[in-house]
């Protein structure tokens, strides 16, 4: 099922001094064909398709009040003719939050504002037994905040492999690094399996915008090695996978008060970007540009190329 057109376009972002690396962006944020894009189209590709495929006329997710996520599966889901319902716990509330609340509460899904992520695993058993028993006893499906479960990750996966098809049709120079707002690590899980399958020496940095989650290298190396492990199980024929340390650099540099809290370093690094018609968000992508603006004025990725995943996919 195919949700979104690809590849999506990528590009140098010429006349920007980032202390002399090239920097590029993947507009991730222009796939998907429905009513929002971004990585969280990529993840449904395959989510949305899994609960069809189970018979499930119901899916369950979580995210916060301004999730992209949660917007997402009920826009999609909605689409595609199944039910949906979030649970969503609070978090600083400013004019991009509540338009993307309310966005998701004229969505038609069935909208639990919880609180905290206690009161939503207390809540979570009544919720499913209620839509299981609106569905004639169909258990709902559920998947992760995020969609960050090794089925959603195999959409992450393949925007990765896509990258390096473009690396290898000469659209753009092997990046030294790759730079993702992490909110629940599904997409620096994915990147990082996708390189290791291309045979790319590209490492992932990892910019943490969540501190509600343990979000550490660890984490997404097992989750992509989880990933890796469900394509065996479906036939996928893998040799031998590199993937340890160093293959994703976490970084809490641009985290600021926490989750769904603007920067200053954020805001300006939207401003950046707007300069070269580059749209970015402040809870995620903001945080991400600045994070790659100070690691590449500092140096850190020699002369690069780097290349921004511009995952914020907003429409009209």
């Amino acid at each position: 099922m195919r949700l979104g057109s690809a590849p999506t376009a990528v590009r140098r972002l010429d006349g920007l001094a980032a202390g002399g690396a090239e920097v590029w962006i993947k507009d991730e944020g222009a796939y998907g064909d429905g009513g929002w894009g971004g990585n969280k189209v990529r993840k449904l590709e395959w989510l949305l398709p899994d609960a069809l495929r189970r018979g499930r006329d119901t899916v369950v997710t979580f995210g916060a009040l301004g999730t992209n996520h949660g917007l997402a599966t009920a826009l999609y889901a909605r689409d595609l003719g199944l039910r949906a319902a979030v649970l969503v716990v609070e978090q600083p509330l400013d004019e991009h939050v509540e338009r993307q609340f309310g966005l998701l509460c004229r969505s038609g899904a069935s909208v639990y504002r919880t609180g905290t992520k206690a009161r939503t695993a207390a809540a979570l058993p009544v919720v499913l037994a209620h839509h299981a028993a609106a569905s004639g006893g169909r258990r709902p499906y559920v998947f992760p905040a995020g969609g960050s479960s090794p089925v959603g990750v195999l959409g992450t996966v393949e925007a990765a492999l896509e990258l390096a098809a473009q690396v290898r049709a000469g659209e753009l120079p092997e990046p030294s690094h790759v730079v993702c707002a992490v909110g629940t690590g599904g997409t620096a899980a994915g990147f990082a399996l996708g390189f290791a399958l291309a045979g790319l020496r590209t490492r992932v940095h990892a910019v943490v915008v969540n501190d509600t989650l343990r979000l550490d290298e660890p984490q997404m190396l097992r989750l992509a090695r989880r990933t890796s492990a469900l394509l065996r199980r479906r036939g996928a024929r893998l040799g031998p996978l590199l993937l340890g340390r160093g293959h994703v650099v976490v970084d809490r540099s641009e985290l600021g008060p926490g989750y769904g809290v603007g920067t200053e370093a954020a805001g300006n690094a939207i401003a950046i970007g707007g300069e070269h018609g580059v749209h970015l968000d402040p809870v995620y992508t903001g945080k991400a540009f600045a994070a790659l603006l100070a690691s590449a004025r500092r140096g850190r990725y020699g002369r690069g190329p780097v290349v921004l995943l511009r995952t914020h996919g907003p429409r009209p």
